[in-house]
């Protein structure tokens, strides 16, 4: 796994810090995002970088946090703050459980053996939440760009106060019950505790409801009446700088980060001309120590929701990396091992969370700059991570003065970046099914949920494609009396010279494609079409390689009809997997026998010239 990990030092040591130096305004961004503050994105981007690149299958990849994860991550982040009161601290151990889930998750896909399969997703549910992504992030990020806070907001938090009462009181009551205070009897406790309640409660309940009502999508689009009657325009002039300088510095050159370069221009210029603008969350200095109360706080009840949040967001890393891994792959003329690096990427979320990291995966920008920098193994994946290490305890107090408006720019441009256009452009010529899978995932991603968004788009994906399937399979599929057939080119050629005089007597079925539950309806529909003369149907299986359950009983059932109307059964070429599953079911040798089975349309001739008369 790591051979030859120290050559070309020198292009690894370039490659890993200039894919660091792009990291790291990238983290900064994808930690408050997130809504755990941008320490949580540095020590992701330190741990997942690190442990992923060591012991990942594919040898350029950076790792850390990415758009995809993070927008994710921040539907889980607020789910469960807002199931612990609304206090960050309180929720951060189950927030963080379930991160080191969707790790340990990626570790099981790896050695599973799943990696190879990723590919199976269909393009229309990737391309609907791309885009998805991007404009989730565009979106969220106007408040801040604007300035507005909700925590800010005074007014609009005292109208949460009648509802924060009620939310106190409702836990009261709850208490009383687990205590076993029977409250209609003892109404008195119930007064005594609720006059306890204080203002400071009462707000700060306010205040968790009110940033409840203004979170995400919906809730930004609500708020944003509110926030142009109050615009900072400190505040959004910093973001514009900085979206400028992104776009604009990348047509005067690309050998320097255009991200790197606004934020340090746009962030020292606010600080030394002593502008008044908000910073970021403080970020702590020193080593970031892992967070074991994830492991002496733990309730199963408290995680089960989020358990397939949790495999969601470990399949989404999953593709994620591996799109990335593709894309090196391409560049470096190499191949990657794709459930090894599933593997690395689980250690490497599973490792961050615990020290309190955002998950991530395979970045492909910051994989792409490696490359280009002459980045080759492992090792430069690994000195990007100890780069942003050496930044976050050389100057975490310094990263802490950075406008959180520079942040919000610098996310807007990244939500830009992250759309598929492509898949946007190709809209008009689509299929119009696959239209619908894109818009349906899209849709439902920005206004409703990321996780059920996709579940949904793969469903629904799932059955056009098995209902296109299954219609295809059908209109191959024939039932046709011998010597009487509309086109008997290949594969039926050998056909041509059965006896006429027996059109009558012998039917031929035609299977073209497998037995799914998606075409077993018309596969029925054929077998109540043999007429009453027939004797014996032949069912040619040559081009059936596979048989679900489904499959298994429609034949079952269509055998035993054939079997009522004294008409035998002839199969032809039949493949190993269908035959198994009919032999479980006892059909053969039941209801067809083994010397009814032949394996070329030549013996079945010789056998039904043998044992059929012409009656008619």
């Amino acid at each position: 796994m790591f051979k030859n990990i120290f050559t070309n030092v020198r292009g690894n040591l370039f490659g890993g810090i200039t894919a660091g130096i792009v990291a790291l305004p990238l983290a900064l961004a994808f930690g408050v995002q997130s809504g755990l503050g941008p320490d949580a994105g540095l020590y992701g981007a330190i741990f997942i970088g690190f442990f992923a690149a060591l012991f990942g299958g594919t040898n350029t990849q950076i790792s850390g946090p990415t758009a995809p994860m993070t927008a994710v991550s921040m539907v889980i982040v607020a789910g469960i703050v807002a199931a612990n009161d609304g206090d960050v601290q309180k929720a951060l151990p189950y927030i963080l459980l379930v991160f080191l889930l969707a790790g340990l998750f990626q570790i099981v896909l790896g050695v599973a053996g799943i990696g190879k399969y990723i590919k199976y997703i269909p393009y229309p549910v990737v391309s609907g939440f791309m885009t998805a992504i991007g404009v989730i992030i565009l979106i969220t990020q106007i408040l801040p760009m604007l300035g507005y806070y909700t925590s800010d907001d005074r007014e609009f938090i005292e109208e949460f106060k009648p509802q924060a009462e009620e939310v106190l009181l409702d836990k009261i009551l709850k208490e009383e019950a687990g205590e076993g205070i029977l409250v209609l009897e003892d109404f008195r406790e119930t007064i005594k505790r609720a006059e306890r309640i204080t203002e400071e409660q009462i707000w700060q309940e306010s205040v968790v409801l009110a940033k409840s009502e203004n979170s995400g999508v919906l809730g930004t689009i609500n708020a944003l009446p509110r926030a142009l009657q109050s615009i900072n325009w400190l505040e959004l002039v910093l973001g514009l700088l900085t979206i400028i300088i992104i776009f604009g510095f990348k047509r005067i050159t690309t050998a320097i980060p255009s991200t790197l370069v606004a934020l340090l221009v746009v962030s020292a210029g606010a600080y030394f001309l002593n502008l008044d603008y908000r910073p970021i969350e403080e970020i702590p200095s020193g080593f970031p120590l892992p967070n074991l109360d994830i492991f002496a706080n733990f309730s199963f009840g408290q995680i089960s929701p989020y358990v397939f949040t949790a495999l969601t967001l470990a399949f989404l890393g999953a593709i994620d990396s591996l799109l990335t891994s593709i894309v090196a792959d391409n560049m470096t003329k190499t191949k990657h091992k794709p459930n090894q690096e599933l593997i690395g990427q689980g250690i490497g979320n599973s490792i961050a969370a615990v020290f309190g990291g955002i998950p991530g995966a395979g970045a492909t920008i910051r994989t792409v700059v490696n490359i280009n920098s002459g980045g080759t193994t492992k090792l430069s994946g690994m000195v990007a991570a100890v780069l942003l290490l050496i930044v976050l305890l050389a100057m975490g107090p310094v990263a802490s003065q950075i406008p959180a408006a520079v942040l919000a720019g610098i996310l807007i441009t990244v939500g830009i970046g992250v759309m598929d256009y492509k898949g946007l452009k190709a809209m008009p010529n689509m299929p119009r099914t696959e239209i619908v899978v894109m818009l349906v995932v899209l849709i439902l991603s920005v206004t409703w949920n990321l996780v059920y968004a996709v579940g949904i788009g793969l469903v629904l994906a799932s059955l056009i494609f098995m209902k296109k399937i299954g219609d295809t399979t059908a209109a191959r599929s024939k039932l046709v009396p011998l010597g009487v057939a509309d086109e008997l080119s290949l594969p039926w050629h050998d056909e041509k010279n059965f006896p006429k005089n027996l059109h009558e007597e012998v039917f031929i079925k035609r299977l073209d494609g497998p037995m799914f539950f998606g075409n077993t309806e018309d596969f029925q529909e054929l077998a109540k079409g043999v007429p009453h003369t027939a004797k014996y149907v032949i069912i040619r299986m040559g081009k059936v390689p596979y048989m679900d359950q489904s499959g298994l009983y429609a034949m079952e059932e269509s055998l035993y009809r054939f079997n009522k109307q004294n008409i035998k059964v002839v199969f032809i070429n039949l493949q190993q997997q269908p035959k198994v599953m009919m032999e479980s079911i006892d059909i053969i040798p039941d209801l067809v026998a083994y010397e009814h089975i032949f394996p070329r349309f030549e013996d079945a001739m010789q056998f039904i010239q043998e044992h059929v008369k012409d009656e008619v």
